[in-house]
């Protein structure tokens, strides 16, 4: 048996997003099956997070289980044959068979893509949020330096969640601009479900002047989801790197 660690890209527009749901397409739903088809097994591919509906991911890992004598230089090119173009598989590697894709983490790191132009652009429109209005970025900034350290999330995390330690270390939160485009970059030991996403609706909220920046201190310290702002839309939203060293 060899375990083989992957790195995947995809475009989540048309995917129920990563983990496999009855009658939904999903991102594990096409691996396992294009595994399927190739190894004459049934495989539960394991991955280093889930993705919603919508989400992106340019470096989502899993890792699977096989018997398959498919050579390791031929597994990239055999599997982005069976997968559809909105799924590329990026790189293939044996790793000992101790590695879990899931557990093994130690940074993740989330990209966050606003199109803050006048005009949309086209080119654009699947992978970030156009927001019309302009944008304090250095008031964003101000707002992001709070919520770096470790912290009781409560307030950036779905009312849906069912996780009740809901403790997370950030590493960085940055705010970059870049012509029209604003990009919000979060790394951190892990994420809640919609963290990412309800930080960057309240930046954004902050951005527009609605909020203080120092609001985001209050904020945290509240924990209480109705505290911080709007879930920002999935489509902006890219699983970015995951790193297994700290």
């Amino acid at each position: 048996m060899r375990r083989l660690k992957c790195v995947v890209a995809y475009d989540g527009t048309d995917f129920s997003g990563f983990q496999v749901q009855p009658d939904q397409v999903t991102i594990q739903g096409e691996i396992e099956a294009a595994l399927h088809r190739l190894t004459g097994e049934t495989i539960q591919i394991s991955g280093s997070g889930r993705t919603d509906a919508g989400v992106h991911a340019r470096g989502q890992v899993f890792h699977f289980d096989t018997k398959s004598g498919i050579s390791l230089d031929k597994w990239r090119f055999v599997l982005n044959n069976q997968l559809p173009d909105s799924i590329v598989i990026r790189s293939v590697e044996e790793v000992s068979s101790e590695f879990h894709a899931r557990f093994d983490v130690k940074v993740k790191e989330y990209r966050y893509c606003i199109d803050n132009g006048a005009v949309p652009d086209v080119f654009r429109h699947r992978y970030a949020d156009h927001i019309r209005s302009p944008l304090d970025v250095e008031a964003m900034r101000q707002a992001a330096r709070h919520l770096v350290g470790r912290h009781d999330f409560t307030s950036f995390c779905s009312a849906k969640t069912v996780v009740e330690d809901k403790v997370r270390t950030v590493y960085d939160v940055r705010v970059e601009s870049e012509g029209q485009v604003i990009w919000v970059i979060c790394r951190g030991n892990g994420f809640l479900y919609n963290m990412v996403r309800i930080i960057v609706g309240t930046l954004v909220e902050v951005g527009q002047g609605k909020r203080h920046p120092d609001e985001l201190r209050t904020i945290l310290l509240g924990r209480n989801r109705e505290l911080a702002g709007k879930t920002a839309p999935a489509k902006g939203l890219t699983m970015w790197e995951v790193s297994y060293e700290e």
